[in-house]
């Protein structure tokens, strides 16, 4: 065979270069790591839904409803944190295989006690909190991970990867299954089917080579609190990252209450549209963050990674305005798409510099800082949103919730001087320049 019937060599036998969006798959134990990924996100999707109408289907309403996502807000808020010091003192990948045998118990045990008939409100309430508390545990352990499986000039187009694969499979493909089951059969086939593709998740977890946990820095067995102080106080001590959490805190504030609460009203008072046109709305918004994930996977980290992140989020929100002065639906769905575009590709630059800039030992808790700041505050900004959105007005709400982010934005970029960090801390070297003394090929 010749060297051109191999599609990825050239004729000169040279192999040719992965795009950068696929390079992190050379790796054996990544490839398993996302399938295990995407299992588990879809099952997840099957979850949420089925849970919904499981609600419904024992007599419940909105209260009850409330009161089982509740539990599972909770269960995830209260075990954050402890979250975090477990992926800094533990076997990264034991931490997610618990979390994968926790979901698939829960799951496994609604369905079989809905099948008999045995199923209350209350059991929903308690399995819910738990799979939260389990959940905790996740997205710290996975974050920690990747550095210790991919090189770090690989670790932006995995961050992409993964913020690709949520919309389309949590978001999308779970929820859209889920719905085809409950109509044709019931909720219970829905919870045991998510349990059986948990399983699938945990046998992915299971095929990867065992990851050593790393050394805390002193070599010390501390206290859980000692742990948290210590997390606690190196953000305080840093500026790039206090001043991006300080951000994101009152980006979240500000922006979620409004999608979360509001949009469905501006959709009805000044589209005249129903749940469908809701529907495409939100489908927009997922859409655009899945392809702002994939497409910042396949470009380098910005040598201005800082600036370019907070303008993401901060410019990126700027749409938002468009929804307070339009009646036009398609110009709603593009503003959404936009603001989910620029979203998922700041979340996943964000996601890449705490994996290169945090000391190993430190980035399960710094994880879960960031994750713990954004569960705290939005039940917040959705608890304001209505009764702002009621004074103001739908309209003016969303215009002041699309310009409000770019001037706090601005400030978090020039108080804390992060042109200055970003310069005097590059996370790739600057491309070399060609040597004018060595003669080009003809």
């Amino acid at each position: 065979m010749t060297p051109g019937d191999n599609p990825t060599e050239t004729t000169t036998g040279a192999r040719r270069p992965l795009p950068r969006a696929l390079r992190p798959f050379r790796h054996r134990d990544y490839r398993f790591l996302v399938a295990s990924m995407a299992a588990s996100l879809f099952a997840s999707g099957l979850w949420i839904v089925a849970v919904v109408y499981q609600v419904i289907a024992l007599g419940g309403g909105p209260s009850e409803l409330s009161l089982v996502a509740t539990a599972s807000s909770v269960g995830l808020l209260v075990s954050v944190l402890i979250g975090g010091v477990a992926a800094d003192r533990l076997p990264k990948r034991a931490l997610l295989i618990g979390v994968e045998a926790v979901r698939i118990g829960a799951a496994a045990g609604a369905g079989a006690l809905a099948v008999t008939g045995a199923l209350e409100l209350w059991h929903l309430a308690v399995i819910a909190f738990v799979v939260g508390a389990a959940e905790a545990f996740f997205f710290p352990a996975y974050s920690a991970l990747l550095p210790t499986l991919l090189p770090q000039d690989e670790l932006l187009a995995a961050n992409g990867v993964e913020g690709t694969l949520r919309p389309i499979a949590q978001q999308a493909l779970g929820p859209a299954l889920a719905g085809a089951l409950v109509g044709a059969f019931a909720p219970a086939i829905a919870l045991l089917l998510a349990a059986v593709i948990y399983a699938l998740a945990l046998v992915a977890l299971v095929a990867m080579c065992s990851v050593p946990v790393a050394a805390t820095a002193t070599g010390q067995k501390r206290s859980v609190l000692a742990d948290l102080g210590e997390g606690f106080a190196y953000l305080f001590r840093t500026g790039w990252l206090f001043a991006s959490l300080a951000f994101a805190t009152l980006y979240v504030l500000v922006l979620i209450g409004p999608i979360e609460v509001l949009l469905p009203f501006a959709v009805r008072d000044q589209t005249g549209g129903g749940a469908s046109s809701f529907a495409f709305v939100l489908a927009a918004f997922g859409v655009g963050g899945a392809v702002g994930s994939l497409l910042v996977s396949s470009w380098r980290m910005p040598r201005r990674y800082l600036t370019a992140m907070l303008l993401l989020w901060g410019a990126g929100a700027a749409p938002m305005t468009l929804i307070g002065i339009t009646d036009r639906l398609w110009v709603m769905a593009a503003a959404v798409f936009v603001v989910g575009f620029t979203g998922a590709a700041a979340m996943v630059i964000w996601g890449t510099l705490l994996q290169r800039r945090v000391p190993p030992h430190l980035l399960g808790r710094v994880s879960s800082l960031d994750f713990f700041v954004s569960l705290a505050l939005m039940p917040v900004s959705m608890a304001l949103a209505g009764p702002v959105g009621e004074w103001l007005g739908v309209p003016l709400t969303f215009v002041l919730a699309g310009a409000i982010p770019v001037f706090l934005a601005v400030a978090a970029i020039l108080g804390w001087r992060l042109p200055r960090d970003e310069v005097a801390h590059p996370l790739d070297p600057a491309p070399a320049a060609p040597d004018a003394r060595t003669p080009t090929p003809a």
